[in-house]
């Protein structure tokens, strides 16, 4: 029996997790704007390659058996009347809110517009920067500049690939002096230049680039992996700037409710978690949220079940692919310290697939 009403809004990692955990004891609505899930793990290859175009793109449409997906934008949450607006018009009412709305990346890790083909569109158009550029600057020296950069120089290596980075060290923010040095010495070992310490601004002149220190470079494209903007902008407009945060991000408690209201919770990218905003903590608080909906439905009075409260995840494997037959692994180990793997274990978990086989059963598809 599937009792009370959810509507998730997002359909990224989180929001398809907890809707797929709903599916049989509530009656669930996901609302997304794009009307395919959209596998951004897989997307800094797909703005290179253009054999993996399509390969971000995952319908929603076995995702639930009983639940219903909605492609559509939310321009209000009416919290009195508990009921969410589309642009459309039409209202959703709900007996418990899911905000799942995750971040807004750099491009090429972006999906633009609403459909597969907008979309594919764009990543066509950096495929063909990619292959006609002569230098290539990334910004950002953290797991996903790096990413991109060694995409780019495997489909290139006749190209001038430069990544520059305003920290010390390449992956500063994991704390691996290690893990720093070992993707260092791989990006330089396939002539990737690196500059650490370069903090990047556009130049002057059209394809010029500043450094702090006022040195110039050229470049015939580029790309910014140098961090996510929550999508919650829309909340501010509809009148909820107060669930957010300084930085924008949705504020809520250890049961992941927002602004201690027991029927809307955040999940995902878009919170204020304190943790790494990475795939595998968003699939954890999916989890546990869906635990605490169910018992705010289905229990009452004194028999009333308390909320699991989150834990956030500060210690989870990383791992950061160099392109689909190398990487470099993270593990955490008891005592504090972080175990750096290398290529064999980054091309099982990750490097070679993308997770792309563990993403489509998760949505009802085979894995290939």
């Amino acid at each position: 029996m599937r009792d009370g009403d959810v509507v998730v809004i997002g359909g990224g990692y989180a929001g398809v997790r907890l809707a797929k955990r709903l599916d049989a004891t509530a009656r669930v609505t996901l609302v997304d704007r794009k009307e395919v899930f959209f596998h951004r793990i897989a997307s800094l290859r797909a703005g290179v390659r253009p054999e993996w175009t399509t390969t971000p793109f995952i319908p929603y449409d076995r995702l639930l058996r009983h639940g219903r997906v909605v492609t559509g934008k939310v321009v209000r949450i009416e919290t009195q009347e508990r009921q969410v607006v589309l642009a459309t018009g039409e209202r959703l009412p709900y007996d418990v809110l899911v905000i799942a709305t995750g971040a807004d990346y750099p491009e090429p890790a972006r999906f633009t517009g609403t459909t597969i083909e907008e979309a594919a569109k764009t990543f066509a158009a950096h495929q063909r920067g990619i292959a006609t550029a002569e230098h290539v600057l990334v910004v950002g020296g953290g797991p996903s500049g790096v990413e991109l950069s060694a995409e780019i120089r495997l489909a290139r290596p006749d190209a001038r690939v430069t990544l520059a980075h305003a920290g010390p060290e390449l992956l500063h923010s994991t704390g691996s002096h290690r893990a720093g040095r070992r993707t260092r010495a791989w990006l330089e070992a396939h002539d990737i230049e690196v500059r650490l310490g370069s903090f990047m601004s556009p130049g002057h002149d059209f394809g010029t680039y500043r450094d702090a220190r006022g040195d110039v470079l050229a470049a015939d494209l580029s790309f910014w992996a140098t961090g996510t903007t929550p999508n919650t902008l829309w909340l501010r407009l509809a009148g909820h700037g107060d669930w957010l945060n300084a930085t924008g991000h949705v504020k809520v408690d250890r049961a992941l409710r927002v602004a201690g209201r027991p029927d809307v919770f955040a999940v995902g990218d878009v919170n204020d978690a304190t943790e790494l905003k990475i795939t595998p903590a968003a699939l954890a608080q999916a989890d546990l949220a869906a635990w605490n909906i169910r018992a705010h439905l289905h229990s009452s009075g004194r028999h009333r079940k308390e909320p699991r409260l989150y834990r956030s995840v500060h210690r989870t494997p990383l791992i950061v692919p160099f392109g689909p037959a190398d990487g470099v692994t993270l593990l955490p180990v008891p005592g504090g310290e972080t175990a750096v793997l290398g290529g064999r274990t980054s091309v099982l978990a990750k490097a070679k697939t993308l997770m792309t086989p563990y993403i489509r059963r998760q949505l009802g598809y085979t894995a290939t």
